[in-house]
């Protein structure tokens, strides 16, 4: 059984050099990802969204051209393990998810998946078995058109120097830079070091 290139055990060092541990939903994803690729036509430029910031998103970029870095994956905050690969013109792709009924022939899988189990009482090592044996086999498609608001990439646009920090932001964003009109995430602005 491979996944894309890579066999499951190839694919499983590539995860965890990048994400840290070989995560059992970056695992599936990759499975995920490969079906969705397997369900792309030859030669079509495509881009990814994903319906979840866990896991998912690492399998994606790690099988695909797609990144956060470079525009071509969109996450969105849906809470579904869920992933499109669509034209990146006209917006005609593949949905692929976890099936809520499909999984239930895995009872590891499932325990993992709806967090039946708290993660020291999980059995790795079985869970991981269990999906290298169902594969893509947990998973349901479904063609799908992304609409057309999301297929517009957003341009950068031209750059300022915000007069507040002193740092570079679009310049479409206003007079300052939108941390300085509230939007950082600190609660503090620490010292040069």
């Amino acid at each position: 059984m491979k996944i894309g290139r890579y066999s499951v055990e190839e694919f499983a060092e590539l995860v965890r050099s990048f994400h840290g541990n070989a995560a059992p939903g970056v695992i599936l994803g990759g499975f995920m990802v490969d079906a969705a690729l397997q369900r792309v036509p030859e030669g079509r430029l495509y881009d990814a969204m994903c319906e979840t910031y866990r896991c998912l998103p690492d399998a994606i970029q790690l099988l695909t051209p797609c990144t956060v870095g470079n525009g071509w994956l969109k996450v969105l905050n849906l809470g579904r393990f869920a992933l499109t690969l669509y034209d990146k013109f006209e917006g005609n792709g593949i949905r692929v998810f976890v099936d809520s009924e499909k999984i239930c022939a895995w009872p590891e899988i499932n325990d993992w998946y709806y967090k039946r189990k708290k993660k020291a009482e999980q059995d790795l090592e079985r869970l991981l078995e269990e999906i290298k044996a169902a594969g893509a086999g947990t998973c349901g498609f479904e063609s799908v058109q992304v609409k057309a608001g999301l297929l517009k990439k957003e341009e950068r646009g031209g750059m300022a120097t915000c007069p507040k920090c002193g740092e570079g932001y679009p310049s479409r964003d206003g007079s300052l830079c939108c941390a300085c009109q509230g939007e950082t995430p600190y609660s503090n602005t620490a010292s040069s070091v």
